[in-house]
């Protein structure tokens, strides 16, 4: 999740617990604990896809955490009985504390669709759970009206219900969107099967700031993909399209360690383009048709004609960026089913943009 909700969640966690104890500022240490896993953004690597894919590694494993939580409460217990002997402080409290709020940091990144390695340094595909949007106001903004109303009102009896009714909304909200995602995936397998459609694998994402309409996609044994979309309101199958992966674009890149990784990070939901020269490697968990978040620049042409994997770059290009009447559309969309969104006009942006820059996209 965004910087502020983690700080908004860390700070209502260890005011609840220790707030009685440490006053305000316990408001202000949840704040600044409940970041630190994101301190893994400082770390610069060689290539934009190894950027991606250890951000959110040993930083946050529940492993490591749980180690620093533990050595925190240590040195605080310390301090505790030889400095501040009236202050209450007692060993269990701190750690419940302070594993609450390190713990739960990589655990809320887990309900986004990014991916989380929460049990580094096991080799487990990265958590994906895709129950909220990365930033969602309706997580944060109760979280964050607690903690201002703690902050000027100090750690009462009421302001400390109000936190404690804020993390119980909010760790609500993350079951609603699970039960979301879950419907949005049953409604395209159903629609599919209706069809007669055969899908090996079907998996929801949220859309941009809300839990009520869904990206839902569908990888065929074929090798191509469905992107459909499906609202919390719908009545009836949701519109969708077929794409290819271009699977067979992806060949040069069969001994690059860091194709490898891509694959093992986003569980294998990836697309292959050749935009002329270049071999673009897409995630298609993030974004829209014609607009993915993630795209890399991971082989080129030789002169000889031939693939060459390279050191991956970030693949920039103005294919498709989501306009004010694309966003009006999407809020549109989750109410009235009546109009639904032009999938196949986003994603020929991509095609269209390539043609208009000179680097035709190759489709396989």
């Amino acid at each position: 999740m965004d910087s502020i909700t983690q700080a908004v969640l860390g700070a209502a966690l260890q005011g609840t617990v220790l707030g009685r104890i440490q006053g305000r500022r316990a408001l202000a240490y949840g704040a600044a604990l409940g970041s630190v896993p994101d301190l893994d953004v400082l770390i610069r690597y060689a290539d934009p896809v190894s950027q991606m894919t250890y951000h959110r590694g040993f930083s946050h494993s529940i492993f490591v955490l749980s180690g620093v939580a533990l050595l925190l409460a240590l040195l605080v217990d310390w301090l505790g009985r030889t400095r501040w002997p009236d202050k209450g402080y007692r060993f269990t409290r701190l750690f419940v504390a302070f594993w609450l709020v390190l713990v739960t940091h990589p655990l809320l990144d887990s309900f986004t669709v990014y991916g989380t390695q929460l049990f580094w340094p096991l080799q487990v595909t990265p958590l994906s759970w895709a129950a909220v949007f990365i930033i969602d106001p309706v997580y944060t903004v109760p979280l964050l009206v607690a903690v201002i109303y703690a902050l000027l009102r100090g750690m009462s009896g009421k302001a400390l219900r109000g936190l404690s009714l804020a993390l119980l909304f909010s760790t609500a909200y993350l079951g609603f969107g699970l039960a979301g995602r879950m419907l949005a995936e049953h409604r395209l397998q159903a629609a599919l099967d209706q069809q007669g459609i055969a899908v090996t694998e079907v998996r929801a994402v949220p859309i941009a700031f809300n839990s009520l309409i869904w990206r839902v996609l569908a990888k065929t044994p074929q090798g191509d993909y469905y992107e459909a979309i499906s609202s919390l309101f719908d009545r009836k199958p949701p519109e969708m399209l077929r794409l290819s992966r271009h699977l067979d674009a992806a060949r040069p890149l069969a001994d690059s360690a860091l194709h490898e990784r891509l694959r093992w990070f986003t569980d294998d939901w990836l697309r292959y383009d050749e935009v002329g020269d270049a071999l673009v490697v897409t995630d298609l968990r993030m974004g829209v048709p014609g607009n993915y978040t993630f795209r890399f620049d991971m082989a080129r042409r030789d002169r000889q004609g031939q693939w060459q994997a390279r050191t991956p770059t970030v693949w920039v290009q103005d294919d498709g960026v989501l306009r004010m009447d694309d966003v009006l559309l999407v809020w549109r969309r989750i109410f009235d089913q009546q109009t639904p969104l032009p999938l196949s006009t986003w994603a020929a942006r991509q095609d269209q943009a390539a043609l208009a820059s000179g680097h035709p996209q190759r489709s396989r």
